[in-house]
């Protein structure tokens, strides 16, 4: 049997731009069981003196994050950070119109920033623009990040956290321009607030980083002028303009939903190139960079949600190997602009469309979507190389010249390993050469694979490991040039040491 053929020539000089670390980053949002039955659990069995969770800790250090934004989302527009500080017998119990939950606030700032601790992920805070403002975002910078003598930082040192947290990037609001979003702005409503809330902000603590909001996604209609208007309000007083993407499956098709994150790629070249066009008309020299501080796959949840409860699993989903393949792809799609992507944020790390499920009470596991990430935190740290790449394609009723064979590189140079992602579209073995003649000497490491003979096959709590990773890919290396062959619909890590380059 013959199989398809693809082809990548990889150089180590055609560099799209280092991946920085902050791209390896998660979310937790006050949203279903993602905190509540979720990372903290005190009557769990395994709940540590914190109440948090060590079964989920130990599977999101295996994650290695770099960041993880907090504490939204829909629910940071209707927030008030100071109901979840200080003794917990003294706060109080709200209703959290978001999501339509009962939120106790036993778990606040200060017990995400100890979680976070535990973890090893620096806090990415999001300040609530929607019922509130400036003075609320002020003050919450000073509780978090000024060190004593001021009446904030003096209310976090009386709460027992001498020390400031020294938060680096604040978000200013999140996804004002949705009809969903409570008190949802106009985006000259959104641009002049964020716009004078950031230089506050900056007299508080000028070493901050700020991320404006940008469009919610890719359809509203607003979309990209609201980017434009409020770039043109906060270019010179922010770091960042985020961008958030879901991909949802549409139909029982799934060669088009392999091929939905081109329209992820697409979005990104769209901002970008609305920010440039702001650069353009302010003269500046300034480069804006992107946070895609929301992003993941999307699937009818599998657990009816129950409005006025406390952790009730909210989007509670299993992914399936087809997710996972989706997934890989979006991850990839972030990678190859790493030039311009500075952040990123799968979204949500626990029980909401998640990389890790818990029951109440009971077990935690992988879903699918984990490995995909964690070979991309692991590997996925160095220079991301421009590939070219020769790929049999597709058609679907929605796209045209999809390439069956999706791939992505990085170059590691100073651990001395390069590394190829790829997925295989296709419902068909493809042999994948890599010229690699460029790199010198090179030694073939591993070739990780994860496929199933079912696309609908899923982890549960009493089958973790139904789809999983699997070393032993079929990879030979001759002269600088590799052979992979691809199983059909799979995810493929394959690895290389490089001894001279």
């Amino acid at each position: 049997m013959t199989l398809l053929k693809a082809k990548s020539i990889l150089s180590k000089d055609f560099r799209i731009g280092r991946a920085s670390d902050r791209l390896f980053g998660s979310f937790v949002e006050h949203m279903g069981s993602v905190v509540y039955n979720g990372i903290y659990e005190p009557d769990h069995e395994t709940a540590d003196e914190d109440g948090f969770r060590k079964d989920v800790l130990e599977l999101v250090r295996e994650l290695n994050l770099s960041v993880v934004r907090y504490p939204g989302g829909n629910f940071s527009s209707g927030y008030n950070w100071e109901d979840g500080v200080g003794p917990k017998d003294r706060r109080p119990v709200k209703l959290d119109l978001a999501w339509r939950q009962v939120e106790p606030n036993s778990f606040g700032l200060d017990e995400f920033m100890r979680w976070t601790g535990k973890v090893g992920a620096d806090s990415i805070m999001t300040v609530n623009l929607g019922t509130r403002g400036i003075d609320e975002a002020r003050n919450l910078l000073e509780y978090c990040n000024f060190p004593g003598g001021s009446q904030y930082s003096d209310l976090r040192r009386s709460h027992g956290v001498r020390d400031p947290y020294k938060i680096k990037t604040w978000c200013l609001g999140n996804e004002l321009d949705g009809e969903w979003q409570i008190a949802r702005k106009t985006a000259e409503e959104y641009g002049r607030l964020a716009c004078e809330t950031a230089k506050a902000m900056k007299w508080v603590d000028p070493d901050i980083e700020l991320v404006a909001v940008g469009s919610s996604a890719r359809h509203m209609p607003t979309f990209p002028e609201w980017d434009r208007t409020v770039l043109m309000h906060t270019y010179e007083h922010v770091e960042q303009l985020s961008l958030h993407h879901y991909i949802g499956k549409r139909e029982n098709d799934t060669p088009t939903f392999l091929a939905m994150p081109l329209e992820m790629e697409q979005q990104i070249k769209d901002v970008i190139a609305t920010c440039d066009y702001v650069q353009s008309v302010k003269r500046s020299s300034k480069r804006m960079k992107l946070s895609f501080d929301e992003w993941n796959v999307w699937r009818e949840p599998d657990v009816p949600y129950t409005p006025w409860q406390t952790g009730c699993p909210y989007d509670w989903v299993k992914f399936h190997m087809e997710d996972a393949l989706v997934f890989g792809s979006a991850l990839m799609s972030i990678l190859r602009h790493a030039d311009r992507i500075d952040i990123a944020c799968q979204s949500l790390l626990v029980n909401t469309i998640p990389m890790i499920l818990t029951n109440k009470g009971g077990a935690a596991w992988r879903n699918p979507t984990f490995y995909p990430f964690l070979h991309a935190s692991r590997y996925g740290r160095g220079e991301v190389l421009r590939l070219e790449t020769e790929s049999p394609k597709y058609d679907t009723k929605l796209y045209t010249d999809v390439a069956k064979v999706d791939s992505v590189a990085v170059w590691n140079e100073e651990k001395g390993e390069l590394t190829v992602f790829a997925v295989n579209r296709s419902e068909e073995s493809i042999a994948y050469e890599l010229d690699i003649r460029d790199f010198g000497s090179v030694g073939f490491a591993e070739h990780l694979v994860m496929n199933h003979e079912r696309l609908d096959a899923v982890n549960t709590a009493d089958n973790q490991g139904e789809v999983k990773p699997r070393t032993g890919g079929a990879t030979t290396l001759d002269g600088g040039r590799a052979e992979s062959v691809l199983p059909p619909y799979s995810w493929n890590v394959v690895r290389f040491n490089v001894q001279s380059a």
